[in-house]
């Protein structure tokens, strides 16, 4: 599972945050950041469902 995440937070950074954590001010923060600029998003998915 922690797989399918890591690539889901590389590919499509709030699916990997919903998936782990659901739809909470993580999910939307990352929505923001993805919209924004890409990479942002996928550095805060890694940091959210890995090193918090």
């Amino acid at each position: 599972m922690q797989i399918l995440i890591l690539i889901l937070s590389i590919l499509l950074p709030p699916v990997g945050v919903a998936l782990k954590h659901g739809i909470n001010n993580d999910f939307w923060i990352n929505v923001i950041l993805t919209i924004i600029m890409f990479v942002p998003g996928v550095i805060h998915a890694i940091y959210v469902n890995f090193l918090r």
